[in-house]
């Protein structure tokens, strides 16, 4: 037997006037995307933006539903809106941030694991990494350099 370390490394900054510039710009999307947020069961809105390599950006919201399972996160309509706007077009970077109208959420929000799979899987369809920016609705920034560093041993299409 043998033990063997996963880890993950990220960098942390303290206000996103040290972020990159483009950073800075697309976790401001992001904040802006969380007007489209619908949600009036968790009240945990979640805002997206992701940057293609064109320059364009997409944006996503979470959709709730009163059938929870049915609900749709940000990440994953980002995801889509990049996909079906901008076909073929790989995906640099994206943003989330989050907001709890009760409560300031000071620590960043990492996606669910549905949405690890699916950035993870955009990285394997582009054959690139994509950088997570991710936020609280203040506080600290993360940033990741890639989906995969978030899903340690995640599921892939070389399986089937």
């Amino acid at each position: 037997m043998k033990e063997i370390t996963l880890s993950t490394k990220l960098k942390a900054y303290d206000t996103t006037g040290e972020l990159p510039e483009t950073y800075q710009q697309l976790l401001e999307k992001a904040r802006l995307a969380l007007k489209e947020s619908y949600a009036p069961y968790s009240h945990f809105h979640v805002g997206a933006a992701i940057l293609l390599e064109n320059g364009s950006i997409a944006l996503g919201a979470n959709q709730e539903n009163a059938a929870y399972p049915m609900c749709l996160c940000a990440e994953r309509v980002a995801l889509s809106n990049a996909v079906m706007q901008q076909p073929g077009v790989p995906i640099v970077a994206i943003a989330i941030t989050v907001h709890n109208p009760a409560k300031a959420i000071r620590v960043p929000a990492a996606p669910c694991g549905s949405c690890r799979q699916a950035i993870c899987e955009a990285e394997s369809r582009q054959d690139k990494p994509i950088v997570l920016i991710l936020q609280g609705s203040e506080g600290p920034i993360y940033v990741i350099e890639s989906g995969n560093a978030i899903l340690p041993l995640g599921f892939h299409g070389g399986y089937l």
